[in-house]
């Protein structure tokens, strides 16, 4: 076994987070897990093998072993990893993960995430399921992994960038500066992993952004258009009806109305 399939849409349900310590007593444990999923995140050298497959354990390496899988550690002296037992929900994008990955920079933010989780749960669950949950979310798209479901890690940069950037001027060799990479090699990648130019890609989601600000809040329109990097009102005007087929204003009108929570204390 070295991928396996998850799916991240729905929060897991953790059990258990810890720190283990192995290796002691013993340099090869043998378990399973019937019902969780297990998630290590390693600080030490050794193997790990399951379903036929040996995958070295190196420090910065993290690994997700589904249910029921019988898994062999083996260490070389005191060994210790983060570790989290959790249920993953059914439903939702399926992706395939490594069994084992190399987390390289990552590794010291998911420690982070890992540490904050085993320290949340016994007062917190719902802290720790949500620091799990993020570590689970940036495990899946390590660029390392070659699993279905992920973004070529330019285009994940460019997209992180685009967001964060909406509101201000933005054209494509700006992001292809942030992402290291020519704006000519930038095209090309985003086309083909997106199906969208970056032009059209920033365009989408500027006025996706502006749709949610005219239906959900009172900002004004000259607001929002400056909010989404469209300050001029004709332009902003045309792109709304170009890509949401109607006007700022009937685009507002259309907006459901808000729900009114009945008061309280009666």
């Amino acid at each position: 076994m070295k991928h396996v399939t998850v799916r991240l849409d729905e929060a897991p349900t953790v059990v258990n987070a810890g720190i283990g310590v192995h290796g002691v007593s013993t340099d090869h444990d043998v378990f399973r897990l019937p019902d969780l999923w297990q998630l290590h995140l390693y600080h030490y050298e050794g193997a790990l093998t399951l379903g036929g497959s040996v995958h070295p354990i190196r420090p910065g390496h993290v690994s997700l072993v589904p249910p029921n899988t019988e898994v062999h550690f083996h260490y070389r002296g005191r060994s210790e990893h983060l570790y989290v037992h959790l249920r993953l929900h059914d439903g939702g994008t399926a992706r395939v993960v490594p069994v084992m990955q190399d987390a390289a920079a990552e590794s010291t933010r998911l420690a982070d995430l890992l540490r904050r989780a085993v320290t949340a749960m016994p007062t917190s669950p719902p802290r720790a399921t949500a620091e799990v949950w993020t570590a689970l979310w940036r495990i899946a798209e390590l660029p390392e992994g070659d699993g279905t479901g992920r973004r070529h890690p330019f285009v994940t940069t460019a997209q992180a960038c685009i967001e964060e950037n909406l509101a201000g001027p933005l054209s494509v060799p700006d992001v292809a500066r942030v992402v290291g990479i020519s704006h000519t090699h930038l095209t090309r990648v985003f086309r083909a992993e997106t199906g969208l130019t970056v032009v059209s890609y920033i365009r989408h989601r500027r006025l996706q952004r502006a749709r949610h600000l005219l239906q959900s809040s009172t900002l004004s329109i000259t607001a929002i258009a400056a909010a989404v990097g469209i300050a001029d009102l004709q332009a902003f005007n045309k792109a709304c009806r170009r890509e949401l087929g109607a006007s700022p204003r009937d685009l507002r009108a259309a907006a459901p109305p808000p729900t009114l929570q009945p008061p309280t204390g009666l």
